[in-house]
């Protein structure tokens, strides 16, 4: 009888393995095997558009080159009666407007105690553009050549309207409005912290330290472009989506329930591998069920691939905060009380939990590692005519941290303090342990003081780069 021989890669994944379950399936610390990583190094990764299905046609978007527009018609018949076309789409079209639309589930309010205002994305655009790249039509045709050619037969007639392109710009008091509903284009105010306490904080304080911080938009350049391929089976009356996203099994409730209003089982998404996500691949976006729709509606694989281009026009991006900070002290510099405001720009569209989850769900960073007894925080969730945020790697913490650490700085500066003596007098010790911040936070354990810039000495640190330089 043969005997089976292994080679040295199986025995040390065997290996790795048995050292995995003898520690406990999930332990801290613990190697993990990497079992994507020999496929990958060989470049047979399979992504979207690695995968191409019989008698696949190719889809193609018509975006908005407008911020802000009035949608007067849309004429579709020369472009679908183009070389190769087999479906054109637009947003009044009774197939569009017999799907539902996603909407965030959390409960907000604004400033007066009214409901926030929700103000979901049509998959393509009806009434009105509110920012460029915003989806105006759908074409499916035999190639994407032909696609994009029909496309540009479309006939468009946009009235220009007023646009805020800008969190500053929409949040004059003269402001145009992006929705008539939402006259100051707040869509929600979140509110966390004592105020009361802050305030009396201020009002004892030798010091107040403030500054008005600016965090700029950004964007993902991911390897890979979203991309997406539907298949519709009609006998089993169930589509299969594969796409590029970090979340499939959000993605597929959502769709499916709430979009298309079947049970999930009617749905099967796909998600092997992803090249690049950094967070921007965690949203629904509308090109996942107008690619669904046009499966169906032709019973034939469908294939949507955004270009680099596109991507920085409907891609998700993140960030793009005003916030005006406010740090009090007293005479020796311990830190009484931290306020902030912030207008977070949530984009044209107050569509989903992900909008307002990053300035929203992470201000317990704005408490740091100091000892601050009293803050209070205000986010203003600002409408805007620009694609939408979301959340991205740290999702509002990175923000939060640099308000705090800058305001920090400022404060060193105005009082003529060694920045690192200023953390040292405020920072948590130790012996503190467990501390309940004044937002948020619980720390259980900690001591900071020792990973400090004033708990290093020099010669310490010179030691340290020594022993990371060394080629042992």
């Amino acid at each position: 009888m043969p005997r089976y021989v292994a080679s040295n890669a199986t025995r040390a994944s065997v290996v790795a393995r048995l050292r995995c379950d003898a520690m406990g399936e999930f332990g801290i610390g613990q190697p993990v095997p990497r079992e994507e990583d020999p496929y990958l190094v060989r470049g047979a990764g399979r992504y979207v558009d690695d995968v191409k299905l019989v008698d696949q046609a190719r889809a193609y978007v018509l975006r908005s080159p407008h911020a802000h527009a009035r949608i007067l018609s849309i004429d579709t018949q020369a472009a679908k009666l183009s070389p190769g076309v087999l479906l054109v789409l637009s947003g009044t079209d009774p197939e569009l407007l017999a799907l539902g639309l996603q909407r965030p589930w959390h409960p907000r309010k604004r400033r007066d105690g009214s409901p926030a205002f929700i103000s979901p994305q049509p998959l393509l655009a009806r009434e009105r553009v509110r920012h460029i790249g915003d989806p105006v039509a759908l074409v499916v045709a035999d190639t994407l050549e032909h696609a994009k050619d029909a496309a540009e037969l479309i006939a468009v007639d946009y009235e220009m309207l007023p646009a805020v392109p800008t969190t500053e710009a929409a949040i004059k008091p003269d402001a145009p409005a992006l929705w008539d509903e939402c006259p100051d284009n707040i869509a929600f105010l979140h509110e966390l912290g004592d105020k009361a306490a802050v305030e009396k904080a201020f009002a004892a304080a030798d010091h107040v330290v403030r500054h008005r911080l600016v965090i700029n938009r950004l964007t993902t350049n991911s390897l890979e472009p979203r991309g997406c391929l539907a298949q519709y089976d009609s006998r089993e009356d169930r589509t299969t989506l594969r796409c590029t996203v970090q979340v499939p099994h959000t993605m597929r409730r959502t769709i499916a329930e709430e979009i298309f209003r079947v049970p999930e089982t009617k749905f099967r998404i796909i998600a092997e591998n992803v090249g690049g996500g950094f967070g921007m691949k965690g949203a629904l976006y509308p090109e996942y069920p107008l690619a669904a729709l046009a499966a169906k509606l032709l019973n034939r694989p469908v294939k949507w691939m955004s270009d680099r281009s596109e991507a920085f026009l409907a891609d998700e991006h993140c960030r793009d905060n005003i916030s005006q900070a406010e740090l009090a002290l007293d005479k020796n510099g311990r830190f009484l009380g931290f306020r902030v405001r912030t207008f977070a720009n949530i984009g044209a569209y107050h569509n989903s939990d992900r909008n307002a989850g990053p300035p929203t769900n992470n201000l317990g960073v704005l408490a740091g590692t100091y000892v601050i007894p009293a803050i209070h925080v205000e986010v203003n969730g600002t409408l805007t005519n620009t694609m939408m945020t979301g959340h991205y790697r740290g999702a509002g913490r990175p923000e939060a941290a640099y308000v705090l650490e800058t305001m920090v700085d400022l404060a060193a500066r105005q009082l003529g303090l060694d920045p690192a003596e200023l953390r040292r007098r405020n920072t948590i010790p130790a012996d503190a342990m467990p501390y309940q911040t004044a937002l948020v936070y619980t720390y259980d354990c900690g001591d900071f003081g020792k990973i400090s810039p004033t708990a290093c000495t020099v010669p310490t640190i010179r030691a340290l780069s020594h022993a990371f330089s060394s080629p042992d």
